[in-house]
Protein backbone atom coordinates (compact mmCIF):
# COMPACT_ATOMS: atom_id res chain seq x y z
CA UNK A 1 0.00 0.00 0.00
CA UNK A 2 1.05 3.46 -1.11
CA UNK A 3 2.03 5.50 2.27
CA UNK A 4 0.34 8.70 1.87
CA UNK A 5 2.21 12.13 1.57
CA UNK A 6 1.06 15.16 3.04
CA UNK A 7 1.98 19.21 2.93
CA UNK A 8 2.96 21.09 5.88
CA UNK A 9 3.70 24.76 5.54
CA UNK A 10 6.02 24.46 8.81
CA UNK A 11 9.89 23.58 8.93
CA UNK A 12 10.21 19.96 9.02
CA UNK A 13 13.33 17.98 10.92
CA UNK A 14 14.10 14.73 11.59
CA UNK A 15 12.69 13.96 15.67
CA UNK A 16 10.61 16.98 15.71
CA UNK A 17 6.80 16.39 16.32
CA UNK A 18 4.59 18.12 14.19
CA UNK A 19 0.39 18.35 13.87
CA UNK A 20 -1.72 18.40 11.13
CA UNK A 21 -4.70 20.35 11.11
CA UNK A 22 -6.96 21.55 8.30
CA UNK A 23 -7.28 19.33 5.04
CA UNK A 24 -4.47 17.63 5.85
CA UNK A 25 -6.25 16.25 9.41
CA UNK A 26 -9.42 15.77 6.88
CA UNK A 27 -8.21 13.66 4.56
CA UNK A 28 -5.63 11.90 7.04
CA UNK A 29 -8.04 10.98 9.63
CA UNK A 30 -11.14 11.33 8.27
CA UNK A 31 -10.62 9.92 4.51
CA UNK A 32 -8.25 7.73 5.08
CA UNK A 33 -9.17 6.86 8.34
CA UNK A 34 -5.42 6.67 10.00
CA UNK A 35 -4.61 5.32 13.06
CA UNK A 36 -1.88 5.94 15.11
CA UNK A 37 1.08 4.09 14.35
CA UNK A 38 0.34 4.32 10.43
CA UNK A 39 3.26 5.51 8.26
CA UNK A 40 3.02 8.53 6.63
CA UNK A 41 5.34 11.31 4.53
CA UNK A 42 5.85 14.95 5.34
CA UNK A 43 6.94 17.82 2.91
CA UNK A 44 6.80 21.25 3.21
CA UNK A 45 7.10 22.38 -0.23
CA UNK A 46 10.62 23.71 -0.30
CA UNK A 47 12.37 20.22 -1.19
CA UNK A 48 12.70 16.81 0.84
CA UNK A 49 10.44 14.81 2.45
CA UNK A 50 10.39 13.31 5.98
CA UNK A 51 9.07 9.70 7.43
CA UNK A 52 6.88 10.17 9.63
CA UNK A 53 4.53 8.16 12.42
CA UNK A 54 0.71 9.34 13.03
CA UNK A 55 1.20 9.36 17.23
CA UNK A 56 -1.80 10.73 18.16
CA UNK A 57 -5.32 11.86 17.02
CA UNK A 58 -7.93 14.50 18.43
CA UNK A 59 -11.29 15.96 17.19
CA UNK A 60 -9.59 18.61 15.09
CA UNK A 61 -5.85 18.08 14.89
CA UNK A 62 -3.07 15.18 15.09
CA UNK A 63 0.34 14.49 16.12
CA UNK A 64 2.68 12.98 13.62
CA UNK A 65 6.39 12.20 14.94
CA UNK A 66 8.98 13.36 12.41
CA UNK A 67 11.24 9.90 12.01
CA UNK A 68 14.15 10.83 9.09
CA UNK A 69 14.96 12.52 5.97
CA UNK A 70 13.69 10.75 2.84
CA UNK A 71 15.86 10.67 -0.31
CA UNK A 72 15.52 11.59 -3.80
CA UNK A 73 13.45 14.17 -5.81
CA UNK A 74 11.89 14.28 -8.73
CA UNK A 75 11.90 17.57 -10.36
CA UNK A 76 12.29 18.01 -13.91
CA UNK A 77 15.22 19.43 -14.67
CA UNK A 78 13.41 21.51 -17.43
CA UNK A 79 12.14 24.82 -15.70
CA UNK A 80 8.82 25.64 -17.35
CA UNK A 81 6.18 28.59 -16.91
CA UNK A 82 3.08 28.32 -17.86
CA UNK A 83 1.17 31.51 -18.70
CA UNK A 84 -1.90 30.39 -18.50
CA UNK A 85 -5.75 32.29 -19.53
CA UNK A 86 -8.01 31.69 -16.56
CA UNK A 87 -10.40 29.22 -18.10
CA UNK A 88 -14.02 29.02 -16.19
CA UNK A 89 -14.40 26.39 -13.08
CA UNK A 90 -13.04 23.16 -13.56
CA UNK A 91 -11.04 23.66 -16.37
CA UNK A 92 -8.65 25.63 -14.66
CA UNK A 93 -8.43 23.70 -11.79
CA UNK A 94 -7.75 20.42 -14.32
CA UNK A 95 -5.34 22.70 -15.93
CA UNK A 96 -3.13 23.32 -12.95
CA UNK A 97 -3.25 19.79 -11.58
CA UNK A 98 -2.05 18.23 -14.59
CA UNK A 99 0.38 20.98 -14.52
CA UNK A 100 1.78 19.88 -11.34
CA UNK A 101 1.87 16.49 -12.52
CA UNK A 102 3.62 17.12 -15.45
CA UNK A 103 6.74 19.02 -13.58
CA UNK A 104 5.79 22.76 -14.17
CA UNK A 105 8.06 25.02 -12.06
CA UNK A 106 5.91 27.35 -11.82
CA UNK A 107 2.18 28.66 -13.35
CA UNK A 108 1.12 32.46 -14.52
CA UNK A 109 -2.96 32.91 -14.26
CA UNK A 110 -3.49 35.44 -16.74
CA UNK A 111 -6.60 37.33 -17.87
CA UNK A 112 -7.07 37.68 -21.49
CA UNK A 113 -9.51 39.50 -23.78
CA UNK A 114 -11.68 36.06 -23.94
CA UNK A 115 -11.44 34.90 -20.39
CA UNK A 116 -14.82 35.58 -20.25
CA UNK A 117 -14.39 35.13 -16.05
CA UNK A 118 -14.81 37.78 -13.92
CA UNK A 119 -12.52 38.02 -10.79
CA UNK A 120 -11.58 40.47 -8.08
CA UNK A 121 -11.29 41.10 -4.67
CA UNK A 122 -12.59 38.50 -2.49
CA UNK A 123 -13.35 36.20 -5.29
CA UNK A 124 -10.29 36.38 -6.58
CA UNK A 125 -8.51 36.03 -3.37
CA UNK A 126 -10.53 32.88 -2.50
CA UNK A 127 -9.79 31.62 -5.97
CA UNK A 128 -6.64 32.01 -6.12
CA UNK A 129 -6.41 30.21 -2.56
CA UNK A 130 -7.91 27.14 -4.41
CA UNK A 131 -5.93 27.26 -6.98
CA UNK A 132 -3.38 26.38 -4.27
CA UNK A 133 -4.96 24.07 -2.63
CA UNK A 134 -5.01 22.05 -5.97
CA UNK A 135 -1.42 22.39 -6.41
CA UNK A 136 -0.80 21.08 -3.27
CA UNK A 137 -3.10 18.64 -3.47
CA UNK A 138 -1.60 17.60 -6.96
CA UNK A 139 1.78 17.61 -5.32
CA UNK A 140 0.98 15.14 -2.54
CA UNK A 141 -0.46 13.28 -4.97
CA UNK A 142 2.52 12.85 -7.43
CA UNK A 143 5.29 13.13 -5.41
CA UNK A 144 6.82 16.37 -5.71
CA UNK A 145 8.42 17.86 -2.72
CA UNK A 146 8.82 21.05 -3.98
CA UNK A 147 5.46 23.19 -4.54
CA UNK A 148 5.27 25.06 -7.58
CA UNK A 149 5.29 28.81 -7.66
CA UNK A 150 1.53 30.51 -7.92
CA UNK A 151 2.38 33.91 -9.18
CA UNK A 152 -0.68 36.51 -8.60
CA UNK A 153 -3.38 36.67 -11.04
CA UNK A 154 -2.74 39.99 -13.87
CA UNK A 155 -4.15 40.64 -17.14
CA UNK A 156 -2.04 39.86 -20.35
CA UNK A 157 -0.90 43.23 -21.36
CA UNK A 158 0.66 44.19 -17.53
CA UNK A 159 2.50 40.68 -17.62
CA UNK A 160 3.75 41.33 -20.91
CA UNK A 161 4.72 44.92 -19.60
CA UNK A 162 6.87 43.88 -17.01
CA UNK A 163 10.35 42.48 -17.28
CA UNK A 164 10.41 38.90 -18.38
CA UNK A 165 12.93 36.12 -17.26
CA UNK A 166 15.34 34.82 -19.48
CA UNK A 167 14.83 31.94 -22.13
CA UNK A 168 12.56 30.62 -24.33
CA UNK A 169 9.31 32.28 -25.18
CA UNK A 170 6.56 30.64 -26.50
CA UNK A 171 3.14 30.59 -27.30
CA UNK A 172 0.88 27.69 -28.60
CA UNK A 173 -0.90 29.26 -31.32
CA UNK A 174 -2.67 26.49 -33.95
CA UNK A 175 -1.83 29.02 -37.28
CA UNK A 176 1.62 28.79 -36.18
CA UNK A 177 4.23 27.93 -38.92
CA UNK A 178 6.84 26.48 -36.74
CA UNK A 179 6.80 23.18 -34.32
CA UNK A 180 8.12 22.52 -31.19
CA UNK A 181 10.12 19.70 -32.64
CA UNK A 182 11.92 22.20 -35.22
CA UNK A 183 13.32 24.65 -32.54
CA UNK A 184 16.25 23.79 -30.45
CA UNK A 185 16.82 22.53 -27.47
CA UNK A 186 16.59 25.26 -25.11
CA UNK A 187 19.52 25.60 -22.33
CA UNK A 188 17.55 28.10 -20.49
CA UNK A 189 13.63 28.12 -18.59
CA UNK A 190 10.96 27.73 -21.12
CA UNK A 191 8.13 30.11 -20.84
CA UNK A 192 4.61 28.66 -21.96
CA UNK A 193 1.81 31.55 -22.99
CA UNK A 194 -1.71 29.21 -23.63
CA UNK A 195 -5.05 31.36 -24.18
CA UNK A 196 -8.11 31.31 -22.53
CA UNK A 197 -10.86 29.61 -23.98
CA UNK A 198 -11.38 31.41 -27.76
CA UNK A 199 -7.76 31.67 -27.48
CA UNK A 200 -5.95 35.33 -27.91
CA UNK A 201 -7.35 37.85 -29.89
CA UNK A 202 -5.26 39.26 -33.02
CA UNK A 203 -4.44 42.28 -31.07
CA UNK A 204 -2.77 40.45 -28.32
CA UNK A 205 -1.36 37.50 -30.46
CA UNK A 206 0.65 40.75 -31.95
CA UNK A 207 1.54 41.82 -28.55
CA UNK A 208 3.31 38.30 -27.73
CA UNK A 209 5.17 38.57 -30.34
CA UNK A 210 6.51 42.30 -30.09
CA UNK A 211 7.64 40.96 -26.47
CA UNK A 212 9.51 37.92 -27.87
CA UNK A 213 6.98 35.10 -28.15
CA UNK A 214 7.93 32.57 -30.37
CA UNK A 215 4.48 31.16 -31.90
CA UNK A 216 4.23 27.15 -32.39
CA UNK A 217 1.84 24.49 -32.99
CA UNK A 218 1.55 20.56 -31.84
CA UNK A 219 -0.11 19.39 -34.82
CA UNK A 220 -2.97 19.67 -37.11
CA UNK A 221 -6.19 19.91 -34.68
CA UNK A 222 -7.55 23.18 -32.40
CA UNK A 223 -6.91 22.08 -28.82
CA UNK A 224 -9.27 23.32 -26.23
CA UNK A 225 -7.46 25.38 -23.49
CA UNK A 226 -7.75 22.54 -20.85
CA UNK A 227 -6.09 20.40 -23.03
CA UNK A 228 -3.37 22.46 -24.60
CA UNK A 229 -1.19 23.22 -21.58
CA UNK A 230 -1.43 19.80 -20.56
CA UNK A 231 -0.29 18.65 -24.18
CA UNK A 232 2.05 20.94 -24.86
CA UNK A 233 3.70 20.80 -21.54
CA UNK A 234 3.74 16.54 -21.74
CA UNK A 235 5.55 17.48 -25.37
CA UNK A 236 8.05 19.73 -24.22
CA UNK A 237 8.37 17.03 -21.58
CA UNK A 238 9.15 14.17 -23.88
CA UNK A 239 11.59 16.26 -26.37
CA UNK A 240 13.76 18.12 -23.79
CA UNK A 241 12.90 17.33 -19.87
CA UNK A 242 13.02 13.77 -17.85
CA UNK A 243 10.36 11.60 -19.95
CA UNK A 244 12.14 8.78 -21.71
Amino acid sequence: MRIPRFYLSAPLATGMTARLSGSAFGHAVRVLRLKPGAPLTLFNGAGGAFAATLQEVGKREAWVQVREALPGEVESPLRVTLAQGVSRGEKMDYTLQKAVELGVAAIQPLFTERSGVDLTGERLARKVEHWRSIVIGACEQCGRNRLPALQEPRSLTDWLAQPMETGLHLLLNPLAKQSLRSLEPPTDPVTLLIGAEGGLSPAEINQTQAAGFTGVRLGPRVLRTETAGVAALAALQALWGDWD
